[in-house]
């Protein structure tokens, strides 16, 4: 993705957060939901302004960084090689920080509704968007898997990465469509645990299988 086209659309992805939530304002309530437990429960509140503009001014800050984290790369761990799936990821981020505006808002407006299938669907959509270009994905030190390992060795980054977008594609897939059917929050919240946890061992494993050649 060239860096204009997500701009563009990450520019046009938060100014249509700020017109929802405008077009709403009239019938909030004074209070807000800004938070949620594991099980989808509110526990954090804020103000209407609060609810109105946290998650935009995090979209147009995600934005900013869209041109800041490039130019602040050390050497030879620049996002150069792969620029596009940069800019890839940190629109669907902004996209995932635009999703939550929208279950912010109808929280509030809907009290006695559930947000747990809208969370956690979500977050694992999320991990599927993301998965997808993530073995494109070279050393850097803003997104991927950044252990001590992978950053220590392209090859190691880029074996634990290929096993890590398998995992998130398969993991958020599986996880988005169980968490719309309904399915309780120990599943959810396994499936997430291994869906990040696994690539971690698996780069040290993979580095001490590759240091000798090193």
């Amino acid at each position: 993705m060239k860096t204009t086209y997500a701009t563009l659309t990450g520019l046009l992805l938060t100014v249509a957060a700020i017109l929802y939530g405008l077009a709403l304002a009239p019938h909030l309530p004074d209070r807000i939901p800004t938070h949620w437990d594991a099980y989808g429960q509110v526990n954090g509140w804020g103000s209407k302004q609060t609810g109105l503009f946290l998650m935009p001014g995090m979209m147009l800050l995600l934005l900013l960084l869209l041109f800041a984290l490039p130019w602040l790369s050390p050497r030879n761990f620049s996002t150069a090689d792969f620029h596009g799936t940069f800019n890839y990821v940190m629109v669907i981020t902004i996209a995932l920080m635009g999703y939550m505006h929208i279950i912010m808002l109808q929280a509030a407006l809907h009290p006695d509704a559930n947000m747990n299938r809208g969370l956690w669907g979500g977050l694992f959509l999320f991990f599927a968007l993301t998965g997808n270009v993530l073995g494109k994905v070279r050393r850097n030190f803003w997104i991927g898997i950044r252990t001590p390992w992978t950053l220590a060795s392209d090859e190691v980054w880029i074996a634990t990465h290929r096993l890590a977008a398998r995992l998130m594609v398969a993991g958020g897939l599986i996880g988005a469509c169980a968490a719309w059917l309904g399915a309780p929050f120990v599943f959810c919240f396994i499936l997430l645990m291994l869906t990040v946890l696994i690539p971690v061992p698996y780069s040290l494993l993979m580095y001490k299988k590759m240091e000798p050649k090193s």
